[in-house]
């Protein structure tokens, strides 16, 4: 036999060729498939393999998506180079592609390899058709659950193409019988094949992967802040007891016991609460801010730790911040912690751990590869900073895109940047968060170090992949004793167990169906079932909404519903239902921040200015919680949207719920009311004085009241900007901290 794939679609002596991989890609074409594949072990070559004897066969079009813009970067680079398919007609769907460029595109593209979101929007404003896609590959498809886009795209796709076929690859699709369920039931997969290290066809491929565990002891400086924080804890589960609520396990319950009871409390509020429920949840929000400290001291570091008391400071102080942060702030031994914190000459051990771990192994070889993964972007850029230090150590941070109080996040450009200067080996460690856990094609990472344990078994399982894809490779995770590090392990191992033994009966489970083209009746969905979402609507209704709403799941669930969505720039309201009704959409906790950022009433002036029947929807829960507002300024506010402007105020559960409502309104008006549509209103002009307050009130820890009294103070804002830190403190409510952070702010320089 050849060593190669020979296949009219695949470029000669490109393609190793592997039994494994082939009897895969054999199993996968006769029906939708679920293909569970170690890290590692060419999960991207069975969907070549796929795809061009789907092309062959079928013709037409097919569909790649992956999660992140470096993956399907890293997916179009292989296709490119292996596929015998004109280069032009291999197309990214990225957000950074205009949606009239991919309009165009799609037209003439026959390989496509985009991020869901993508496509998931450009199905609902109608630019793309999935009609003539004979499959798609769903990468990482672990992730196809709840509302990801995965979900929807997969519910299209097998309701609207001619020969709709799909193959959902991944290492790790979960521990539980539900969550392996859910994949299938979203992806309508009909059938499931595994390879394990194990097998005989694939233990020729397998590098040998050395896993070991280091174990470190808390020093007693830093054990002495756990009991400073022991004692908060103790006082708040104390006062949660006494309010009638309390956990089993006191202070060592875990995060989701802590967030179970949150969630219970919050459902008790949608009644006539007692006051007892905004004081335990009030509470339980310190408990959770504590206990995120205890874990840091235990996991982590004292530069982390520094770093998140800073946070908490900052929150205490901000005009904005949370009354948990605040009331902490005032509590004894929180202050002693906050002090000794600035005292403590102790570092965490696992920092020296890694950096003799990291310095030794690229001191016997200077080629390798390192990844340190850490659970929190402060231990990244702490790990990171003392490796820059040591000679012959070449790191890099590597985090996702969000940024939050002085921590920017890297852009999508710049991942993929870092990750082709780490393969050429301009960077020779990556101090990585949980971004670089999905699909990085680094093969030459010869040490992967766990910071921490991690309780997930997928994050897990991706994490130990980075390494032993070419030749040996070495896992080392650090635990740290008698904390909860030592629980993660547990946890983690346990459910991988679990996960491996699930798999293989499930395996076992589908195989007498496989080839059956309908999803299995075992998880009560038909593929008939779920295509006729749109069979019982009255497809003239339609909604005109906002360009920002198609990012909510509202658009969504009103195109299942069969309402006809057209998606325009609207400068008054969210939703368009009828000539004179307009709907403004708010979850929750965007009603209240729009309260404190005084923008509520300016968007509902515009909405009952130029709509007769306005409407204000508020999505979800936390109404009275997402802020500890007092709950009568709230009613207040929401008397004076009904009275004062005339707007229906109107509640819905989630958007599911919300898509319900307006559909339903939609129909009564365009249905039963005969009402045409029409798009008007303008957004109203800020007046001078106004803009003025928004500018200062924009600057941290400024608000609105702050803001006029340094107008009143200064005369103009460009007095503020250049007013020294003496000059700014004798405006009254301006204090030292909030006028060196002001100085801080105007007269940094910009890092970008």
């Amino acid at each position: 036999m050849s060593n190669y794939i020979k296949h009219p679609l695949v470029k000669s002596d490109t393609i190793e060729q592997r039994l494994y991989q082939l009897d895969l890609a054999g199993k996968a074409l006769s029906a939708p498939t679920l293909v569970v594949l170690p890290t590692g072990l060419g999960k991207t070559i069975v969907a070549l393999l796929v795809i061009v004897s789907r092309l062959e066969k079928t013709g037409g079009k097919v569909l790649i998506l992956s999660p992140t813009k470096p993956l399907v970067e890293q997916h179009a680079s292989f296709l490119k180079t292996a596929l015998n398919v004109p280069e032009e007609e291999i197309l990214t769907f990225t957000g950074a592609v205009s949606p009239e460029n991919r309009a165009k595109l799609w037209e003439k593209g026959r390989v496509i390899i985009s991020t869901p979101q993508v496509i998931e929007n450009d199905i609902l404003t109608k630019r793309i058709s999935l009609e003539d896609i004979s499959h798609i590959t769903f990468d990482e498809a672990h992730r196809a659950v709840g509302n990801y886009a995965y979900t929807y795209i997969a519910e299209r796709y097998f309701q609207d193409a001619k020969n709709p076929h799909c193959l959902a690859i991944t290492a790790s699709p979960g521990s539980t019988d539900e969550k392996i369920s859910e994949v299938c039931n979203n992806l309508f997969i009909s059938s499931v094949a595994i390879k394990t290290e194990s097998d005989s066809d694939v233990a020729p491929y397998i590098h040998k992967k050395e896993i070991e565990w280091k174990h470190v002891v808390l020093p007693d400086e830093m054990k002495e802040l756990k009991k400073l924080l022991d004692k908060v804890l103790d006082d708040r589960f104390k006062k949660l007891g006494e309010l009638g609520y309390s956990l089993p396990y006191g202070k060592n319950a875990s995060k989701r016991d802590l967030l179970g009871l949150q969630k219970k409390l919050q459902g008790e509020l949608r009644g006539m609460a007692d006051p007892a429920v905004f004081s335990a949840l009030s509470i339980l929000a310190e408990i959770m801010k504590v206990n995120h400290a205890v874990e840091i001291i235990e996991t982590q570091g004292i530069e982390s730790l520094s770093k998140y008391a800073d946070r908490l400071e900052n929150e205490a102080t901000s005009k904005s911040g949370s009354k948990a942060a605040k009331r902490l702030s005032e509590d004894l031994y929180m202050r002693q912690f906050y002090h000794r914190i600035k005292e403590c000459s102790t570092e965490h051990p696992k920092l020296a751990v890694v950096s003799d771990l990291v310095s030794k192994e690229l001191k016997d070889k200077p080629d390798s590869r390192v990844i340190v993964f850490t659970n929190y972007r402060d231990t990244s850029e702490m790990v990171t900073s003392v490796l820059s230090k040591m000679e012959g150590i070449r790191p890099i941070k590597f985090v996702g895109q969000s940024s939050k109080f002085r921590d920017k996040g890297l852009t999508q450009k710049q991942q993929v940047e870092i990750i082709e200067k780490f393969k050429a080996g301009e960077y020779n460690v990556l101090v990585a968060t949980s971004v670089a856990e999905e699909g990085l094609d680094i093969p030459a990472t010869d040490l992967v170090l766990f910071y921490e344990p991690v309780p997930s078994e997928i994050r897990s399982i991706q994490r130990k992949g980075r390494t032993g894809r070419k030749h040996e490779g070495r896992v080392v995770v650090l635990v740290t004793k008698g904390t909860r590090d030592e629980a993660y392990y547990w946890s983690c191992t346990h459910k991988e167990r679990r996960m491996q033994s699930n798999m293989q009966q499930w395996q076992d489970r589908m195989s007498s169906d496989n080839g059956n083209q309908d999803v299995t009746s075992e998880f009560g969905v038909t593929q008939k079932q779920q295509t006729g979402l749109s069979d019982f609507t009255d497809n003239e209704v339609t909604v005109v909404l906002d360009q920002r709403e198609i990012r909510s799941t509202v658009a969504r669930n009103l195109e299942k519903m069969g309402i006809n969505i057209v998606v325009k720039t609207l400068e008054v309201g969210d939703y368009i239902v009828s000539d004179r009704t307009a709907i403004e959409r708010k979850s929750a906790e965007d009603f209240v921040s729009s309260l404190l950022d005084r923008d509520l009433f300016r968007q509902i002036s515009d909405l009952a200015g130029a709509y007769d029947k306005p409407i204000l929807i508020i999505e979800g829960k936390g109404l009275f919680t997402s802020r500890m507002l007092n709950p009568n300024v709230i009613h207040g506010t929401l008397a004076s949207l009904v009275l004062d402007f005339g707007v229906s105020v109107l509640y819905t559960r989630d958007p599911e719920d919300t898509a319900s409502l307006i559909s339903i309104l939609a129909k009564r008006e365009q249905v039963d009311e005969k009402r045409d549509i029409s798009v008007h209103g303008k957004k109203s002009s800020m007046l001078l004085s106004q803009q003025q307050e928004y500018i200062v009130s924009s600057i941290s820890d400024i608000g609105p009241n702050a803001a006029r009294n340094l107008l009143e103070h200064f005369d103009t804002v460009e007095n503020i900007m250049k007013a020294e830190q003496d000059e700014l403190i004798k405006v009254r409510n301006i204090g030292p901290k909030t006028a060196s952070k002001m100085r801080e702010i105007l007269t940094s320089k910009y890092k970008g």
